[in-house]
């Protein structure tokens, strides 16, 4: 789900709650998702808003893999909220407190800066997830348009101009095409 921005991870609700039931397509086998809100701090207080421009909500396909994490995900949600009793607080998110409380964005970046640390790799932002997906699926020969897609961009010139980062991989593979000039 690292194709999501911060804040549409936050504010994803889980399918039955927002009536988006995730559907495996038997063709492509794939899961479908919906991103349609977003979870900000604004004004001193987290708020649920709309995503960021009108191509942001969008269907997002997972893979099945995912599911299953997801899945597990759930039944340790299940578990939390058997525990918490009375504090917990339904707000119908899959990713909560252990009371169900919309997770704070700053507790987020401030796990996820000690896991950069932890894995001995510089700091990076959340954000710049979206950047390493783009680039991965390009590396891996997806379309422009495709990416875009999966981003939520308005044109696959966004997604070129901002996210896709050439590799040397890609780099080299594009000039080695060039190699048949220099055969003797």
């Amino acid at each position: 789900m690292r194709h999501m921005g911060q804040g549409s991870l936050l504010a994803y609700m889980i399918p039955s709650s927002n009536r988006c039931r995730p559907r495996f397509l038997p063709a492509w086998r794939r899961a479908m998702t919906r991103v349609r809100q977003s979870l900000q701090r604004t004004g001193g207080e987290l708020r649920f808003g709309p995503v960021k421009t009108d191509g942001s909500e969008r269907a997002v396909a997972l893979p099945l893999s995912l599911v299953d994490v997801l899945r597990g995900h759930r039944a340790l949600q299940r578990t939390e909220r058997e525990a918490a009793g009375d504090r917990w607080r339904e707000h119908g998110l899959l990713f909560t407190t252990k009371i169900g409380t919309p997770i704070e964005p700053r507790n987020i970046n401030r796990h996820f800066d000690q896991l950069c640390e932890r894995a001995g790799v510089r700091r990076i932002r959340v954000h710049d997830l979206r950047h390493s997906c783009a680039t991965l699926l390009y590396d891996q020969g997806v379309p422009l348009e495709r990416i875009q897609d999966v981003l939520g961009h308005s044109s696959p010139t966004v997604t070129k101009s901002i996210y896709v980062e050439a590799t040397r991989r890609v780099q080299q593979d594009a000039v080695d095409r060039l190699g048949f000039l220099f055969d003797a």
